[in-house]
């Protein structure tokens, strides 16, 4: 395909969206990998989604306050209760994880069962419509997602657990909607996985690979016609990929790693 025949009017959005849930993920990624609680994503998402699917049953305009305002109060519940139960049964965390995840989904499928067009919200949901993303949408996500990322690299050492979980609530609401459930946990876990054996420059380099593979999903699903929430999770994992076996051919070892690891403080 040459390049007069990309449709910029379409890709630069969707390109825009997926810098700012990257920018907003990655570092949260970093603090999900380090706490053990990789699936927590899936969970909160999975809830916020519900939160949506109920809306929608409740008969609330797909893009309406309403629909932000149950994603948001549905996944607030799913952040208090998980905060609960690591306070209480730690050693179980993802498991419990895991058992919210299952509900979460399932209650999903339940809600859409009388819907003619269940099947289709349910794609929407998981695999996003990342192309169709409006400018004017962005507009009001990049003033949330910068006071999610004031918050979190101005007062991460204060936020404790209870603040991390909501703030991370917030962060996935509005994701899940924006590039589908997939795209969201991806995003969260790839770029700080790929970068694990890095001590220095961490993060800019996990936010490197998450850019990179959000454009080659993008350039590639627009040039073959292939889905392109699905596609971009391909190319997030191998450029993820690429850049760990670069770093692992540069002799960035296990010690590096673990030296890396507990300088990731917990919060």
């Amino acid at each position: 395909m040459n390049g007069a025949a990309w449709d910029w009017s379409i890709l630069l959005p969707a390109l825009a969206a997926g810098f700012l849930v990257a920018a907003t993920h990655v570092p949260l990624g970093v603090q999900v990998l380090a706490r053990g609680i990789v699936f927590i994503d899936l969970a909160i998402a999975q809830i916020a989604g519900g939160g949506v699917l109920l809306a929608d049953r409740l008969g609330f305009e797909p893009q309406g306050w309403g629909v932000q305002a149950a994603a948001l109060a549905a996944a607030l519940a799913g952040a208090t209760l998980l905060t609960w139960t690591e306070r209480w049964w730690p050693e179980v965390q993802e498991a419990v994880i895991g058992v919210v995840f299952v509900l979460a989904a399932t209650g999903g499928i339940l809600l859409l069962a009388s819907n003619a067009h269940g099947g289709e919200h349910l794609r929407d949901l998981l695999v996003g419509q990342i192309l169709w993303v409006q400018p004017a949408q962005l507009a009001g996500v990049a003033v949330v997602y910068a006071a999610i990322l004031a918050m979190w690299f101005g007062f991460r050492a204060r936020l404790g657990r209870t603040g991390f979980y909501l703030l991370f609530a917030c962060a996935v609401t509005l994701s899940v909607q924006l590039v589908g459930l997939y795209l969201v946990f991806a995003t969260l876990i790839v770029p700080p996985l790929a970068t694990r054996r890095v001590v220095a420059y961490r993060l800019p380099l996990a936010w490197c690979v998450a850019a990179l593979g959000y454009a080659v999903g993008l350039i590639f699903s627009t040039a073959f016609d292939l889905p392109s929430g699905a596609l971009i999770v391909w190319s997030l994992v191998a450029v993820g990929l690429v850049f760990h076996a670069l770093t692992a051919s540069r002799g960035i070892g296990r010690s590096d790693a673990a030296q890396a690891e507990r300088r990731a403080t917990p919060v």
